[in-house]
């Protein structure tokens, strides 16, 4: 199960509601839930209030109910870490008085994006920079997170690195024009990415698995790209691997869709080719359409996705929305069941 925001965590709680939500689905015979985004121990985290934490008795405690649920069901789940970075105020109301972090204090260039033109002319005014102090704190935030989460009980650790939030924003050259060593080309954009994971490797140790997601697209613009070609992302992708990365969770609005041109390769299968880690697919998985993309999705079929996966190109598939439509959507697959009808209201109320 793909992660996917939620906003049902008021205080930043999860409450016996959220343990129940995870747990249908892996009674439904999901094997690996990643959980939505959860706000690590840092004042700009996350800019909602019912987005979850990893910090505090009460949320600690919520998050144990969680993962024991799960694994009274047979599943196993790991929670995905979250800064949004520069995107901090595009979910609610923030303090002023508090700094965003952003690489070089710039949100980024406006492209194909949902923002309205009201949240736009607040985050394209620049901020100050992350200085080296803000870098150390928030690699100290991830580190307490990750240790917190291992405690918890939790099967391993995932880190929210694209869509233009904070691991992804060192990446992304619009919002990361450092000269320093936190900049420059792409080998050395992902420098702080590599340390966090380095840091919480060192941490949990070598056994719990690692997920990194990335991306080429992001909030700000969903055609931009970190890379232009397949040899710039292996100089992002090798450095993560050898940091402590076990699965590249390739985040892309479609799955199958080319990732450079010249070949049909998509980007968990250039991840796997680069790396030779663990690669995991994720996009619109069995929808005619691209989240947030106009129109009604409907059902896709899965022979596709299949021949893909016989043919090794990824290893994983991550599912979200038909999640939301059929909790048990892992059976369903397995008995050659037909696809649930995405129901966007239903979505949308968050009845699920």
């Amino acid at each position: 199960m793909s992660p996917m925001t939620r906003e049902r965590s008021p205080g930043g709680v999860p409450g016996d509601d959220v343990a129940a939500y995870y747990r249908r689905r892996a009674e439904g015979g999901t094997g690996l839930l990643i959980t939505e985004g959860v706000a690590i121990d840092h004042p700009t985290a996350v800019d909602s209030p019912d987005v979850p934490r990893l910090t505090g008795e009460a949320a600690v405690a919520g998050w144990r109910r969680v993962v024991t649920e799960v694994h009274a069901a047979g599943g196993r789940i790991v929670p995905q870490l979250w800064h949004v970075g520069p995107l901090w105020g595009a979910m609610g109301d923030v303090d002023p008085n508090l700094k965003p972090m952003r690489p070089s204090g710039l949100w980024g260039l406006v492209g194909r994006t949902v923002y309205p033109d009201s949240y736009l002319d607040r985050a394209l005014v620049p901020t100050a920079p992350m200085t080296e102090n803000d870098i150390g704190e928030v690699i100290e935030a991830y580190v307490r997170a990750a240790r917190t989460a291992l405690d918890v009980g939790f099967d391993g650790i995932a880190l929210h690195a694209g869509h233009g939030y904070l691991l992804d924003a060192f990446l992304w050259e619009p919002t990361n024009q450092r000269t320093d060593r936190w900049g420059g080309d792409a080998a050395r954009r992902v420098a702080f990415p590599v340390e966090v994971v380095r840091a919480i490797r060192r941490e949990i140790g070598p056994r719990p698995p690692i997920f990194y997601r990335f991306s080429q697209h992001k909030q700000q613009d969903f055609g931009a790209r970190i890379a232009d070609g397949p040899r710039e992302l292996e100089r992002i992708l090798v450095p993560l691997r050898d940091a402590g990365v076990d699965v590249f969770d390739a985040s892309a609005r479609r799955f199958d869709q080319p990732a450079f041109d010249g070949s049909e390769l998509t980007l968990a299968g250039w991840a796997k080719k680069l790396t030779g880690a663990v690669s995991m697919a994720v996009g619109s998985v069995g929808l005619s359409t691209a989240l947030r993309e106009a129109g009604t999705p409907e059902p896709v079929g899965l022979d596709g996705l299949l021949r893909r996966l016989d043919g090794n190109e990824f290893d994983l598939v991550a599912v979200g929305r038909l999640h939301l439509a059929d909790p048990a959507l892992a059976r369903t697959v397995r008995a050659g069941g037909p696809l649930p009808v995405f129901d966007r209201a239903v979505h949308e109320a968050r009845l699920y």
